[in-house]
């Protein structure tokens, strides 16, 4: 069974989706024809493919780094 949460930006997710997602984490990750197991080539591209997409969705957003030396 597929479940869809659209959580806002500030929005915090109910008790009652934590719980099912608490619960869906002991279950095995089942593949089958409609969603294959990928393979390291599939894999290497999609994680690509996202690296790709979070950078131009956060170009626009400064980044601050914090620099921690130790004496």
């Amino acid at each position: 069974m597929d479940k869809t949460y659209v959580i806002s930006k500030g929005q915090k997710p109910t008790k009652e989706q934590l719980r099912e997602i608490a619960e869906a984490k002991r279950h095995p990750i089942v593949f089958d024809e409609n969603c294959p197991e990928l393979s390291p080539a599939m894999y290497k591209a999609f994680k690509s493919f996202l690296n790709q997409r979070n950078r131009k969705k956060y170009q626009d957003i400064p980044i601050f780094f914090i620099l921690c030396i130790e004496f």
